[in-house]
Order: structure tokens, then sequence, then C-alpha cells
């Protein structure tokens, strides 16, 4: 079931409304089966393998938790590998199998092995990830195992950051279900406009700016200059607005019942400095997740120099590896990890040239700067997420000066901008847009949106959500374009 659909509408207030009419005891049982209908009306039957991991690590969580010494070990080892197993079924078999047969067929050997006819379940990557954190907390000795079946499941399943996360801890989430949340009308109303938030984000930006960076993406080979620009500018934006106003719907529609999800964003365009500050801000709770399960073991930076480097660059390769089964998103993740390496054994010389400038006597000019530089990093990374292969991004990134260098060449860029399916009046409704929503992050400033929300004068709150119900009622796109990282 997706968000920004009329089943929605009806589904939300519905279970909001039940939960709060049934005994407390009984809650954790409306969550549980409206988290199955939810994920269920995708494809029904996709069910029974969501199931079957909660189920193995349920089943894990028990024995490591009575096990001692290095059966503890072994019972986590065979959960991580009986979980893993099905993400690589499903989501990397055939890519792996791609380029055995290439690699076989290169070498003249014998390789008949067929793909599978799969199609990848929703949001697999992410309860996969939520529930190893379970089972590898538990074997630390960080949580206790749940005894609880049915809270165990809904600590997977539970239906806002199901498909798309935030991705949780059992130690921040499993607890709440056990707590009996009362109806709170300022609570609920700050969950609402959380969610109006998020709406905003997704069905006015996003969605909007979907509607030229498809068109240029679908074939890019038939455009140059300022419209091939326009999609990488514009992409960068719609990835932003689209996840991220999913998680704050989530965020929302979890704190009117009484829950509190991790955020999982924190302005991270133009208030990073690098790209490393950038990923403190991005994703946050997948970002975590890759610190404390792959970096951190695997020395983080307590190691050698070059050992400390290999981790980075390893853990920001498999992220992007976490992100889909193609070449491209690989090479998308080890980039960022190679700009925060690059960074790292260029400290000292940017620090010099910057003394040197004297751009340490301008600090909001130099962040402006830094900001302004991480920010085109990004982008120019982003065509590797977004792009169908590694040619198409080749194309894209030299030829986006094409036709720019002269008034007729102009002309061309700006009439072929203009045909791609998002006319003028809808380019100032994104621009005010944009504006808006940076407007707003900026005044936010360190504290998170729940708060801004909650702690801002009246008057003012009801200004902001007055616009924004305005802007979705008027502006938005109604087209039920599915959010990008339910693929994931």
């Amino acid at each position: 079931m997706l968000f920004n659909s009329f089943s929605f509408l009806i589904f939300f207030p519905t279970v909001a409304f039940l939960y709060f009419l049934i005994p407390h005891p009984y809650r954790w049982f409306l969550l549980l089966a409206a988290s199955c209908f939810f994920y269920m009306a995708f494809i029904p039957v996709y069910i029974l393998v969501l199931a079957l991991t909660i189920v193995i690590d349920y089943t894990a969580a028990l024995f490591i938790e009575k096990a001692e010494g290095k059966k503890r070990k072994w019972f986590l080892i065979v959960s991580i590998v009986s979980t893993c197993s099905v993400l690589f079924v499903f989501k990397y078999f055939n890519f792996f199998n791609a380029n055995l047969s290439q690699v076989a067929q290169f070498l003249h050997w014998n390789y008949s092995i067929d793909s599978l006819s799969l199609v990848l379940p929703i949001g697999l990557s992410f309860h996969t990830f939520q529930s190893l954190s379970y089972v590898i907390e538990v074997y630390r000795k960080n949580f206790k195992a749940e005894h609880h079946f049915g809270i165990y499941a809904l600590y997977v399943m539970f239906y806002p950051q199901l498909v798309a996360g935030p991705i949780e801890r059992p130690g921040n989430l499993i607890h709440q279900f056990y707590e009996e949340h009362s109806f709170d009308n300022q609570r609920v109303i700050d969950g609402l406009k959380l969610m109006v938030w998020g709406f905003f984000k997704k069905i006015v930006i996003a969605d909007k700016l979907a509607i030229l960076v498809d068109q240029v993406y679908q074939d890019p080979t038939q455009h140059t200059g300022v419209p091939l620009m326009a999609a990488v500018l514009f992409f960068t934006f719609q990835a932003y607005c689209d996840f991220s106003g999913y998680s704050d719907i989530a965020i929302g529609a979890a704190q009117v019942m009484g829950f509190r999800l991790v955020n999982n964003f924190n302005r991270p365009y133009f208030y990073s400095t690098s790209t490393a500050d950038l990923w403190r801000r991005w994703h946050m709770s997948l970002m975590s997740w890759f610190r404390d399960y792959v970096y951190i073991p695997l020395g983080g930076s307590r190691v050698g120099k070059w050992r400390g480097y290999f981790n980075i660059f390893i853990t920001f390769t498999l992220s992007g590896l976490w992100h889909g089964s193609k070449w491209g998103l690989v090479l998308w993740g080890s980039i960022n990890g190679f700009y925060i390496i690059f960074s790292i054994w260029t400290e000292d010389l940017r620090k010099k040239c910057i003394q040197w400038i004297g751009l340490d006597r301008s600090p909001t000019f130099h962040r402006g700067i830094q900001s302004g530089f991480t920010f085109l990093l990004f982008c120019l990374g982003a065509t590797l997420f977004r792009a169908k292969d590694l040619s198409d991004v080749f194309y894209i990134l030299t030829h986006l000066g094409t036709g720019l260098w002269t008034s007729e060449g102009m002309k061309a860029s700006f009439k072929d901008l203009f045909n791609l399916g998002l006319g003028r009046y809808d380019f100032v409704v994104v621009l005010i847009s944009v504006g808006l929503m940076e407007w707003v992050q900026w005044i936010e400033k360190p504290k998170n949106m729940r708060r801004m929300f909650s702690e801002r004068p009246v008057w003012f709150r009801r200004m902001i959500y007055y616009i924004l119900l305005l802007f979705i009622i008027l502006f938005g796109e109604y087209s039920d374009y599915a959010f990008i990282y339910f693929q994931f």
C-alpha cells in the first residue's frame, strides 16, 4: 500500500481510531494484523517470505540467549546466513549469476544456470537489516531475546516503517509495544503535521520532478546540455524529497499512535560541509547500521591508516550494494567512500590553502563553498544511482555542457527542457516549493521537524501547516508514483 494512495487515506485513520478504541492488551494484535494487510496490498504471497525471516531470527535469538561459549556464535552465524540467503536469492542471485555467466563466456567455460523469474519483495533489505540488528544485539547481550512471538513479529512488520525505514533497533522500538499510549491531542496534531510535511515533499516536489527526470533518464542520448543538467539536479532533490518524505510520513503516523521512531534525515544538502558530514545526515538509520555492524567490527579507525581507509571503502561499497544489484550502485557507494578517503588525504593541504587564500577569515563564505562543492559531488555521483547503466552515466557526464556556448545551442536546450512534461508553470511551482522547504529547514536549524512543529508559536505553526496543505491540494501530483526506496 502506498502512503500517497486513496487506500492509505482510509487505512491510516481506521487503524489509528481502532488503536485507541480497543484495550491496550489487544493493541499489538491490531497493529500486527494491520501491518500484514498493509504489506499484502503489494504482493500477498510475499508475506510468507517475511514470515520465514521472522521465524528464523526469532528462534535464533532464543537459542543464542540460552547458549554458552562457541554455540552462541554458531547460532548467530546460522541466523545471519539464513536471513541473508533469503535476501540473496530475491535480490542478488540474478546479478551474480549474470556476471558469472559473462566470466564463463569470456573463459569459454560451460555455464548453464538460468536466472530466476522472481519479483523483489517490497522493502526486503529494510526488514532484513532490522531483523539482523535484533539478533546481533541479543548476541552482544545488549538486548534480551523477545519471547513474545507476536511482539517480535510486530517489531519487524510495524507498518509505518516496514517497507522503507527508518531501520529501527530493538532497544528503541520493542519496549514501546508494551507501553500503553493514551490519546494525546497535541501529539496527534504534531504527528499529522509531520505527515503533511512528508506528503508535501513527496507529492508536490518529488513526484513533479519525477516527470522530467524519468523522461531524460529513459533515454539520455536524446538530450544534451540544459535538460541533462536539470535531470541531474532535479533527481538529487527528487531522491531526497521522496525518501525523507516517506520517513516523515512514517514517523508522523507512528507518533499519532504514541510511538517514536528514529529520525532519518537531518538537512543533508546545503548544511553538509563534506561528504562524510552529508552521510551523517542522510539515511541516518542505515548509515548507523553500517557503522555499528560493519565499520566498527572491521576495526573502524582504531587500526592502521591504510586499514582504516579500507574499512571506509568497503563499508560504503557494501552500502552501495545494499541499495541494489547493479554495478552503477556498487560504484556509487565506492565513489562516496573514495570522496571521504580523499578528503582525509588532503586535509592538511586544504587547511594550508585555506589559510593562504584567507578563507579562514570568512568562515560563513568558506562554509558556503564547502557545502556547494559537497552538493555538486553528490549530484554527479547520483547519476550512477539513477542511470540504467554505466554507458548512460558516461554520456550524461560528458554532455552536460554541450550546446551551452552559443545562443542557438542555449535556445535549443531550453526548448527541449520545456518539452519534457514539466511546463513553465510547473517549474515555478517546483522552485517555490523547494525554496519553501529549504526555508523551513533553515529555521529548523539544529532541531528536528517534530520539535520545530511543537515549539514554534501557534500562529507560525498554523501558517506553515496551511501553506503546505494549500500546495498539496492545488499543486500536488496525484499519479501514485511509488517511493524510490520501495525497490530496496
